[in-house]
């Protein structure tokens, strides 16, 4: 099949209102959150795995490179073409069209359809008392399920670690250059593909034929994360360890449904905001956390003074849409703002990025979204780590740093309530969308943002970069934040018009090697 023949049949599959193949209606697809963009032949977005299957077989059939693509939520790229210097047409094929998922055994797993979101599973979870693998880790707010699995997604949770599971179904280019189905899953749905997929999207399936399966999450990571002294990082995403078919598969394979485990909601928590201009004071309490506690912190997210002024500029108008509307309406959003964005270049005396333009302008008439308390200890200290525990590690968190900081010297505390711990998280979580919101909103002054994830050594007590004149005089801002108790950094510089960002990020690149990272 030539790649002229295969738009029709694609659109005999799945309907021709669901192959996408005007470069305005494609845009959303093509164009990364972050960066990354290119050309494409077509978007297709099937409704079933057995459209999705049919799909690939089509365009392994006609030759064309497959990009199968989720929420592109993602901040390092990989969603999307990037560039235009491929070998062959490119087709992305769209799962988030079918977003099914089944709990199994007494809703202590779940299997999750390529289009599931984390959010909605969730909320699935939440009446029944449990919790997903993960929760949102930073920006990636409506990311996917299988997503996070297909690149080892960490998340913001310490004692649960990556996304992984050794449980899935999906497809493979075999050693004959055949496409080839893989079930995995532990669940028996029958033998040909078309059995297998028609029986899991329908759940046509029934507990005696479900079997134990693999592992459905990394069930080592609570204690190699305690590893403090170790010289090796906690998790990064190319780790091997961490690669086993789906997880960390990374678009090497066509992923159809994922099983997974859930957990038991923490029935008790507390929120604590730490504040110091001291970064050995925030290293001491991640060893000792880590180190000495019974019981593992849930969560310990940084950011840094400069990113939280970035965030509370520009993520506010997120802060607010997230908080009264929920992340289950993003993508509504995000797609009434892609068709805004593409009616105003059609109105000449419209400025570019249009619809981010406005949003800021009228997120500048909303009250202050951030507590006083907060915006305190933003004026007093440079470093900001926010530390969720749970269970009886409560307890030992508050005595911990009721002790730890009654030398006032070393920095401040507060115990949140739930007004605060809700608004803490979510400025937290607005960080990354507000590097975008800035780069739209000064475009003529940014050429572009660099975005490193870092994994540091679990026994590096310098995490803090210090980056030479040479680099800092071409940024207009940094923004640091992250998952401390892992040691994994979110980088995010603000190059100055006229810079390579590309050398740019390779004299980083140089500099984290020598650091180890």
């Amino acid at each position: 099949m030539s790649s002229s023949t295969l738009i029709p049949k694609l659109q005999e599959i799945v309907g021709s209102q669901y192959v996408l193949t005007d470069p305005a209606q494609t845009l959303p697809f093509r164009e990364g959150y972050r960066f990354g963009s290119g050309n494409a032949l077509a978007v297709v977005r099937p409704a079933t795995l057995l459209e999705q299957w049919r799909v690939l077989q089509a365009c392994v059939d006609a030759g064309v490179i497959v990009i199968s693509q989720a929420a592109n939520t993602g901040l390092t790229g990989g969603s999307t073409p990037s560039g235009n210097d491929y070998d062959r047409d490119i087709v992305i094929i769209n799962t988030m069209r079918n977003d099914g998922i089944q709990l199994i055994n007494n809703n202590e797993q779940a299997v999750c359809l390529p289009g599931s979101t984390l959010n909605k599973l969730e909320l699935l979870l939440k009446p029944l008392g449990r919790e997903p693998h993960s929760v949102i880790g930073s920006s990636c707010i409506g990311a996917s399920i299988v997503g996070g699995v297909c690149n080892n997604s960490g998340g913001a949770l310490v004692q649960r670690g990556p996304a992984y599971t050794e449980m899935a179904l999906y497809a493979q280019i075999n050693a004959a250059g055949e496409l080839e189905l893989v079930n995995h899953l532990g669940i028996d749905l029958g033998d040909t593909p078309e059995e297998i997929l028609t029986n899991l999207q329908g759940h046509h399936y029934q507990r005696k034929d479900i079997s134990a399966g693999g592992k459905g999450h990394d069930h080592a990571y609570c204690n190699h994360v305690r590893e403090i002294d170790a010289d090796t990082p906690a998790r990064f995403n190319a780790d091997p360890a961490r690669h086993y078919e789906a997880s960390g598969s990374a678009g090497k394979l066509a992923v159809f449904a994922v099983r997974l485990d859930t957990f038991p909601a923490e029935t008790q928590t507390a929120v604590f905001y730490i504040g110091t201009n001291d970064t050995t004071v925030l290293t001491q309490i991640r060893r000792d956390m880590l180190g000495s506690f019974k019981t593992l912190p849930v969560s310990g997210e940084y950011i840094h003074r400069e990113a939280f002024n970035i965030a509370e500029v520009y993520g506010k108008d997120m802060f607010y849409v997230i908080k009264h509307a929920g992340t289950h309406n993003l993508p509504k959003l995000f797609a009434a703002k892609d068709k805004a964005d593409r009616i105003a270049k059609k109105i000449p005396f419209l400025p570019q990025h249009f619809a981010d333009r406005f949003l800021q302008l009228a997120s500048k008439l909303l009250p202050q979204h951030l507590p006083q308390i907060m915006l305190d200890y933003r004026d007093r200290y440079e470093h900001h780590l926010i530390v969720k525990a749970g269970g009886d590690g409560v307890a030992e968190t508050r005595d911990y740093l009721r002790q730890f900081f009654s030398d006032p010297s070393k920095g401040g505390y507060f115990e949140c309530d739930a007004a605060q711990a809700q608004a803490a998280m979510l400025h937290r979580f607005a960080v990354a969308s507000a590097a975008v919101r800035y780069r739209a909103v000064h475009h003529d002054e940014v050429e572009d943002i660099v975005a490193l994830d870092i994994a540091l050594r679990r026994n590096d007590r310098d995490w803090l970069e210090v980056l030479p004149e040479s680099i800092n005089g071409k940024l207009s801002h940094k923004l640091y934040y992250g998952h401390f108790f892992c040691h994994v950094f979110h980088q995010d510089y603000i190059v100055k018009k006229g810079n390579d960002c590309m050398a740019l990020e390779h004299e980083m690149w140089h500099l984290l090697d020598e650091r180890g990272a």
